[in-house]
């Protein structure tokens, strides 16, 4: 890839996110991390050689202007990760609207606004990968899962529709649903596993994968993959 090619992470957390941050600059782009917590985004993206920027992915305003601050400061995105989510595990009885309402914002809406700004940064040159992080809740609600299994629901829609309208006028829009426990992010208070370290997905190898998506040819994209651990049942 060019060296010039640009990258906007959405929820460059310090598991996945800014594992996919590392990997877009390893091959040679320009990376913009972001987070709620525009501080956060910055001690993140500093370890990764990438630039932090601050971003409620559900407030359609506050992704606008990120949008325009990358452009300002990078240019053009050539690939584009919604990778922010909420997780609330809570009865249906014991939920409240706002917290589901809040969870659905960030799970699913904060996605649709992402991808469409994303879509509209790449028509005009006829390419790009929008790549959105779902889950196992992609596919099945589970109990007391409501506030998650929702968001990723619709955030699976998101990616179908659009990667049906968007994937003829050259953008690549793919769905990765990550069926594990990410390793880097249940580090605290926890043994990987009695199985071996490779019983947790890694961060780094997701993010490998997530590269491959945005390399590949038109002729054979996928639009949905899914990565767990040997150990997971499924």
């Amino acid at each position: 890839m060019a060296g010039n090619e640009v990258a906007i992470v959405i929820g460059a957390g310090p598991g996945l996110g800014a594992a996919l941050c590392r990997r877009f600059v390893k091959a040679g782009m320009l990376v913009a991390a972001a987070t709620r917590d525009r501080e956060r985004a910055t001690a993140i993206a500093k370890e990764a050689g990438a630039r932090g920027y601050g971003c409620d992915a559900g407030d359609e305003k506050a992704v606008l202007e990120l949008f325009a601050a990358v452009k300002r400061d990078f240019g053009d995105p050539s690939v584009v990760v919604y990778n922010a989510g909420a997780y609330l595990p809570k009865a249906v009885v014991d939920t409240t609207a706002e917290e589901f309402e809040r969870c659905w914002r960030i799970g699913c809406f904060g996605g649709f606004l992402v991808g469409r700004e994303a879509a509209r940064a790449m028509l005009p040159k006829g390419r790009g990968s929008i790549l959105f992080t779902g889950a196992t809740a992609s596919l099945r609600g589970g109990a007391n899962f409501v506030n998650l299994a929702v968001g990723k629901f619709g955030l699976r829609a998101v990616a179908q529709s659009m990667a049906r309208e968007l994937g003829p006028k050259g953008i690549h829009v793919a769905h990765v649903i990550i069926d594990g426990q990410i390793a880097a992010e249940h580090r605290e208070g926890r043994s990987a596993s009695t199985r071996g370290p490779d019983a947790m997905l890694n961060d780094d190898s997701i993010a490998e994968a997530y590269w491959q998506l945005h390399s590949q040819p038109r002729n054979a994209w996928t639009l949905e993959m899914d990565l767990r651990p040997w150990v997971e049942k499924f």
